[in-house]
Formats: structure tokens, C-alpha cells, sequence
């Protein structure tokens, strides 16, 4: 490997997760969510990619992320789902981008959804408020679900019968609440479109393996072993010596760290080292972790996600999802390569 570490995106995968997503969305439009370099897969060929296997629309949070995306996709419809700060209405109106509006003000001259807060408590408008605006402009009634992705299905319900009780009264408006998860488990949240992203992305939205729902991860994640080292009982690796090893230990030095995205909290998950997982060692560093290692010497391929190492698994050690752990990949072309596969 001729960089210190190289991610590698399947969009073959991403086709594939959109067919399963449109299979599940029985008859809705699939919109993908492509928002913050679509969770880190890189926006551009994420959304060629989705919008190539049937993707009708694309879903950003910002709108300088949507006219990003315009100048490379001029037909799709681009919701921007995030509220509009000072200029975006600008933005917005010059790159043809829908907006969401999340307060009964409603911006000028632009395609507009509602946003009605059903139970999120976070963007969007109360119902009244709702009712209560201008129509010339609206062409979407929206909501987003707080829980669909947990076990218990009973708050995710009743947001999906407080919406349809508002949208039903905005006939002819395009009707959408269904996330990834949503999309996947409640028929009655797919209305007229849904609105996904992680599961296109491969990524549980429910924080299992993805196969459960047929789902392929796009997104491998590979480095190598730049030094082995020997530990002798009572030597430790790593700031404040939070391995100090029991017996001799052979250690490989991976040269990614916490400033590429491999999180310092990570000390303990497992890697692949040659196809054998193994333990990562001691304090991630910025630039560089240790790992335990077997019979592998320099150079030995070693795998951060992908070849059965999950996102997920990496995810429940830290404590958080699996979207923060991909999100937060550094794709700089000063620390790593990226690659890209189209079959």
C-alpha cells in the first residue's frame, strides 16, 4: 500500500441497497439522503450512484450542499432539509432547490415542504401553524420519526397517525416521513416517498448487521502494518500506558489514528491483521494505534472496516451509532487514498 490508508467505496453496493430500499418502499419514491458527503461515502458519487439504481430525488441539510450537487445533477429534485440561514433563500432559488420550512414564514419564489414537528421536537412547525400558512408555494408535507429505529414501535406509530392526519389535508403535496428504518419496518410510513440514507449506505439503521435486512456495507476501510515490535512482561505502548503488557507481546504499528477518524475510544474493538481479527492495543494516538499481533510481520494488510469487520461493532464500543463512525472518516487526500469501484 503505497498510502498510510485507503478507503474504498462499492457503488455496485449502493445500487444494491437501493433496490432493496425501493422493494421495501412498495410503490413510494426513494429520495436519498446524501447529506455530510453522504455520512462520508463521498455525496457526488453516492448520489450518481443512487439515482443510476432508481433514486428519484436527493437529500442534503444545507443549501451550499445542494448547489454542490446541481451542477453536477440539473434534472433531480434536491430537497434541502436543514432551515435556511442568511442568503440560502439566494442559494437556493438560484441552484432550483426545494427547501423544507420549519416555521409558517415561508421563504419567497422557492418550492417549499412543511415541516411539521410530529414528536421529534427539534425542526418544524407545530400543526396549526401548519394549517395556518400560505399554500402558493407548497408542494411537500414532511415530518421525521424519532424512534422507528428502537423496538418499541408505539411512539413511531402514533407520529405516523399525527402526520397523515395533517398532510391528508394538503391534497396534491408530496407526503413524507419514512427514514431508512422506517422504510424497512412500517408500510404505513411510506406515504409518497421516504427518505433514506444510512441503509443505502449499508449501515444498519437499527445498529445489528446489516444483513438482516439485506443490506451490503459500500464503505472498507484498509491500512497496513508499518512496524512490529516486541513487548517485553512490565513494557507498555501508548500514551499513559493503558497496555502494559502481562507476557511477551508482539505489537503491530497501524499509522492511522484519531486524526483520520479511527477514534480514540476504540482502544479494545478488533481489526482484521492479515484475515485474523485482532485487538487493538492501548491509547489510539492521532496518527497511529497498535494492535496485538500473531505471526504477521511489516506490511500486513490490516482491516478497519470491511471484510466482516462492521461499522456497527466499531460503533457499540464507542457507545454511538454507526453513522457517527462513518461520518467522521477523514477522506483528505493528504492522509489517505480513496478509491472508488463502479461494478
Amino acid at each position: 500500500m503505497t498510502a498510510r490508508s485507503e478507503i474504498t467505496i462499492d457503488l455496485g453496493a449502493l445500487r444494491r441497497n437501493v433496490g432493496r430500499v425501493l422493494e421495501a418502499a412498495g410503490g413510494a419514491e426513494l429520495w436519498a439522503v446524501v447529506k455530510a458527503d453522504a455520512y462520508g461515502h463521498g455525496a457526488l458519487d453516492a448520489a450518481r450512484a443512487a439515482l443510476s439504481g432508481g433514486a428519484r430525488g436527493l437529500c442534503v441539510a444545507t443549501a451550499h450542499e445542494g448547489e454542490a450537487l446541481r451542477r453536477s445533477f440539473p434534472e433531480p429534485r434536491i430537497l434541502v432539509m436543514g432551515p435556511l440561514f442568511a442568503n440560502d433563500e439566494r442559494v437556493a432559488r438560484d441552484a432550483r432547490l426545494e427547501v423544507a420550512a420549519v416555521t409558517p414564514e415561508l421563504p419567497h419564489d422557492l418550492a417549499v415542504h412543511l415541516k411539521i414537528d410530529t414528536g421529534m421536537g427539534r425542526w418544524g412547525m407545530s400543526a396549526e401553524e401548519a394549517l395556518g400558512a400560505s399554500r402558493d408555494n407548497v408542494v411537500g408535507v414532511m415530518s421525521h420519526l424519532a424512534t422507528a429505529d428502537v423496538p418499541h414501535e408505539g411512539f413511531a406509530r402514533t407520529q405516523i397517525d399525527r402526520f397523515r392526519a395533517i398532510a391528508d389535508r394538503f391534497p396534491g403535496t408530496v407526503r413524507h416521513i419514512a427514514n431508512s428504518a422506517a422504510a424497512l419496518r412500517f408500510p404505513e410510513a411510506r406515504f409518497d416517498a421516504v427518505r433514506c440514507g444510512v441503509a443505502l449506505y449499508g449501515l444498519s439503521p437499527f445498529g445489528g448487521d446489516p444483513a438482516d435486512d439485506g443490506l451490503e456495507p459500500v464503505l472498507a476501510w484498509r491500512s497496513h502494518v508499518a512496524a512490529v515490535r516486541r513487548l517485553a512482561p512490565g513494557e507498555s505502548t501508548g500514551y499513559g500506558r493503558r497496555f502494559v503488557a502481562e507476557d511477551e507481546t508482539r505489537i503491530g504499528l497501524v499509522p492511522v489514528g484519531y486524526g483520520d477518524g479511527f477514534r480514540r475510544g476504540l482502544t479494545g474493538t478488533d481489526v482484521l491483521v492479515a484475515g485474523t481479527r485482532a485487538r487493538v492495543l492501548g491509547t489510539i494516538s492521532m496518527d497511529a494505534f497498535a494492535v496485538e499481533l500473531g505471526d504477521a510481520g511489516p506490511g500486513a494488510p490490516v482491516t478497519l472496516i470491511g471484510d466482516g469487520i462492521r461499522a456497527e461493532e466499531h460503533a457499540a464500543m464507542l457507545g454511538t451509532i454507526n453513522y457517527e463512525v462513518t461520518t467522521g472518516i477523514r477522506c483528505d487526500p493528504l492522509r489517505s487514498a480513496r478509491r472508488v469501484l463502479d461494478g
